[in-house]
């Protein structure tokens, strides 16, 4: 059984006539697949993610995980379902990264309510997973976007949900962090966990995509393996542009598939 299924979503926003953004978009995630949804920007990628989670209502449609209906259940619940990794930001306060992640036991335990030792084992090996304990006493605010971003992953390990949602992951991080992060996001996707990422960049979903499903003016356009659906004419149809998906040969006779943009002259 699929740990998520989004079948026939329609959703949009507006409160008097809201605007239908997404058109009968269906698809499947297993656990330990890594799945990216690609598309121009306004294809509804985003939304699609928000109502997923719950966090937008559904004009028709509907989300199972392990096969509950997502409508009947509560926010604490679907909290322990979906952990959401944002593009790392700036907290109004700067908390210590043990604190940070820590947060992500908030589904567990109620307002009044303080963390335990148990709680504090599990952030404590999120950070040990993530190679990052030496940053735990440090301020939040005070590390690189890249530790940043691996501090969120962290947050979202501790919550213990069964989906990961990332959306635009790494949008601030230099080349490097980029590599860094969806490196060690892959990594927890072969360790069981069900990983849905949006992304403008194709070759990120070459990177670490299990499967690719393509959105295309609120609809999905394709779904299949990487190598199925990032194509020079399916580049051309969805972002207007001449680019070029070509194999390259690496040291050792590996092969990968990358996009190579192709300037007008």
């Amino acid at each position: 059984m699929a740990v998520l299924e989004v079948r026939d979503l329609r959703c949009g926003y507006g409160k008097k006539k809201p605007v239908e953004i997404v058109h009968g978009v269906s698809f499947s995630v297993d656990r330990g697949e890594f799945v990216c949804i690609i598309g121009a920007n306004g294809c509804g990628k985003t939304t699609t993610l928000k109502a997923m989670m719950g966090l937008l209502p559904c004009a028709d449609g509907e989300m199972l995980v392990e096969g509950k209906p997502l409508s009947r259940m509560s926010e604490h619940e679907r909290a322990r379902h979906f952990a959401y990794i944002p593009q790392a930001h700036t907290p109004p306060f700067p908390f210590s990264v043990a604190d940070v992640v820590l947060m992500g036991r908030t589904p567990y335990i109620n307002k009044l309510a303080q963390t335990t030792a148990r709680d504090r084992q599990i952030a404590y090996q999120a950070l040990e997973l993530l190679g990052i304990v030496g940053l735990a006493e440090k301020a939040y605010t005070n590390l690189s976007g890249g530790q940043q971003q691996l501090v969120l992953i962290a947050r979202a390990l501790t919550q213990q949900a069964d989906v990961l949602v990332m959306d635009e992951p790494t949008a601030a991080l230099d080349f490097g962090n980029q590599q860094l992060v969806l490196s060690r996001m892959s990594m927890l996707s072969r360790m069981g966990k069900a990983v849905v990422m949006v992304t403008h960049d194709p070759d990120h979903a070459l990177f670490c995509a299990d499967r690719v499903i393509v959105m295309d003016a609120g609809r999905v356009l394709t779904q299949g393996t990487p190598a199925e659906c990032i194509t020079t004419e399916m580049l051309a149809r969805i972002y207007g542009t001449d680019a070029r998906v070509v194999d390259v040969e690496l040291d050792g006779g590996l092969r990968e598939r990358v996009c190579v943009p192709v300037l007008a002259r």
